[in-house]
């Protein structure tokens, strides 16, 4: 009787000892749950906030998705691209009468109000883009770059010319006189009639080409982008030719001889059919100088892509020495393809605004 009082004591002094290191023990759980779902959260939060990053990183890539992969790079991306992301750019959006900035795409999330959806901003309540995305893309950095390679070398090139005015030009600076000499003779002058005309707009069409010139030869760096192979550059570029060239024709020839030249020459009584055409025409050259010039230089980058994907595709040795060879002929290629396509381009936007100015500047002069 007394054992067994004894031992139901024991018993109770352990389980009251026990019971505290439970509680203790499922605390201590839940503590670590709950510091372990915070990390979770934190980590999810962070990849949610670097997703835009993730097709720049260093990640495997299933063969099937690797030529999708590959053309996903040719798009543009909201951060600095050369061999992989280097730096987050700004984003900025006018949207429902408020201008809002941020640093980066990941300070745009934390924001709350806009996300990243496909690459491009949009807003969470409605999930819709903003009415204009003003943001810096990679894009528009290349194009940076290549105005202020322009007007560095313009800068050398001039301050050598006031140094030694009647010093033989060389290097960099005999290449530019080439290219002015050239430019002004062969496209220019050829094309654009009266001489007065055609000297005051050399300057737009010096621009125009080097323009294009320098930002096709961005794309060949490797691990650079080529801002022409984007068909909102070139057709920005076609629209700014579009309005140069009608502008020039109706300063040179006079609003009334501009719209004469609607009629393509033809009698009167054929307006109602020539009206139309030549109307339609107007907006048909600037589309031929947008797809032109697009396509030209996206199509390189998509073959010189898909050899190299072959490597990765089929993931063996044996494809590399045929892939690398064709993938060096295709480069070439765009070398030639780069030069020429801006020289196409200059040509052309020369030669629409001498058929645009007519033979109605000679009677006005």
């Amino acid at each position: 009787m007394h054992a067994d009082t004894h031992q139901s004591s024991q018993l109770a002094q352990s389980t009251s000892h026990e019971a505290p290191a439970s509680a203790n023990a499922s605390a201590n759980a839940s503590a670590n749950a709950t510091q372990h779902g915070e990390a979770a959260a934190h980590t999810a939060a962070a990849h949610a906030a670097t997703a835009g990053h993730d097709a720049h990183g260093s990640h495997d890539v299933p063969p099937s998705e690797v030529f999708t992969h590959l053309l996903g790079e040719l798009g543009d991306h909201h951060g600095f691209v050369l061999f992989g992301h280097v730096a987050d750019l700004p984003m900025m959006m006018w949207d429902e009468g408020n201008f809002h900035a941020y640093s980066s795409p990941a300070k745009m999330e934390e924001a709350g109000k806009f996300t990243m959806m496909k690459g491009h901003p949009v807003r969470k309540a409605d999930m819709k883009p903003p009415k204009l995305d003003l943001s810096i893309t990679n894009f528009v950095l290349f194009e940076w770059f290549a105005m202020f390679t322009i007007l560095a070398i313009g800068l050398i090139v001039a301050g050598r010319y006031k140094k030694n005015p009647k010093k033989a030009p060389s290097g960099i600076q005999n290449v530019l006189e080439t290219v002015v000499i050239y430019m002004r003779d062969e496209v220019v002058y050829p094309n654009i009639k009266p001489r007065a005309t055609a000297e005051r707009m050399l300057p737009y069409f010096l621009s125009l080409f080097t323009f294009i010139l320098v930002l096709n030869i961005f794309g060949l760096i490797p691990g650079g982008h080529s801002a022409t192979g984007a068909i909102g550059v070139t057709a920005g570029l076609a629209i700014i030719s579009f309005l140069v060239i009608n502008f020039t024709a109706i300063r040179e020839s006079g609003i009334g001889a501009w719209f004469a030249h609607l009629t393509g020459g033809a009698p009167l009584y054929m307006a109602p059919i020539m009206v139309p055409i030549e109307i339609l025409s107007l907006f048909i050259k600037p589309f031929v100088l947008t797809m032109r010039l697009f396509a030209n230089m996206a199509a390189g980058h998509i073959v010189l892509l898909a050899f190299m994907g072959l490597i990765f595709f089929f993931k063996s040795i044996f494809v590399a020495p045929a892939s690398v060879a064709f993938s060096v002929f295709v480069y070439f290629l765009e070398t030639l393809a780069a030069f020429l396509q801006a020289y196409i381009f200059t040509m052309l936007t020369a030669v629409f605004t001498g058929m645009a100015i007519g033979d109605h500047a000679h009677d006005h002069h």
